[in-house]
């Protein structure tokens, strides 16, 4: 029989934030039906490996290259036993016994798509994109060029579902982000194309468009050392907008080519921008 729960990480080069994750859950999933994966993403950092023996629960995988982060949890997901697969973030803490909670509400719900809890900073700063909505012309404009957040549901951050709420969302993060495995093998996991960025919004968005139901679960919080383990530099901005490139290739250049247009040229400026402020 198939355990619950399979929890995959994928790590590079942050070992000390991944021993407090792995800590996090040895604490908050006691009693849970659930296992650990590991995956390294072929770091620089070999430290990593002192965490095998401190955690001889953890089915710890060492990939030879750096694929990706959708190609890491795609290879960690086939050798997964969970019902569930819970894609969870090195750089991220538990902060409660919620996991029987948030599973079963996730059985609940016959038409489940993915599940995503409300995340905050080491500052206790909510961080937004707990709960986003699909990029369209609008929202993506007001995400890109201004600070303002409206307050209904066409704001690309849902300003208008409450932090502690349990909402139905259009897209949650991947840094904590929980799927049916049968669900996530049936529509074929994240998006390889997607080196890192974007492979959550697109995965999410193709369970809407499956038929599936997405879930915000504010009851239950997660920290999210948000920024430590990247470096905001060129890579950095040309993975991020080049993510953003893919997903409107893939949904709108041929369905919304007005959309696509303005998002495309949107995408573009800034990039720019951003690229200036790094000189």
């Amino acid at each position: 029989m198939n355990m619950k729960l399979s929890i995959i990480i994928v790590n590079y080069n942050v070992t000390r934030l991944l021993r407090n994750c792995l800590l996090s859950i040895q604490k908050y999933a006691e009693g849970e039906d659930y296992e650990v994966i590991v995956i390294d993403n072929a770091s620089t950092d070999a430290s990593w490996s002192d965490l095998i023996p401190e955690f001889p629960k953890v089915h710890f995988i060492s990939s030879e290259h750096n694929e990706g982060f959708a190609v890491a949890n795609n290879k960690a997901i086939k050798t997964a036993a969970g019902e569930y697969v819970l894609l969870l973030n090195p750089d991220t803490e538990l902060e409660g016994y919620y996991m029987k909670d948030i599973l079963d509400f996730s059985d609940s719900k016959p038409d489940f798509g993915c599940l995503g809890v409300r995340m905050h900073d080491a500052e206790g700063n909510f961080l937004p994109e707990s709960k986003r909505s699909v990029p369209d012309m609008f929202n993506s404009f007001e995400k890109l060029f201004t600070n303002f957040k409206r307050s209904n549901s066409q704001s690309y951050y849902r300003s208008d579902i409450d932090e502690n709420a349990v909402a139905e969302v259009d897209v949650v993060t991947g840094a904590f982000l929980l799927i049916r495995r049968e669900v996530y093998e049936k529509i074929g996991g994240l998006d390889e194309a997607y080196f890192m960025y974007g492979e959550d919004i697109d995965l999410c968005y193709t369970l809407l468009r499956s038929g599936y139901k997405n879930y915000y679960y504010g009851k239950a919080s997660l920290l999210h050392h948000k920024g430590e383990s990247t470096i905001k530099d060129e890579v950095y901005l040309d993975r991020f907008y080049g993510a953003m490139q893919i997903f409107i290739d893939k949904y709108y250049r041929e369905s919304k080519p007005m959309q696509y247009s303005f998002l495309k040229a949107g995408l573009r400026l800034r990039h720019k921008i951003e690229k200036i402020k790094l000189k």
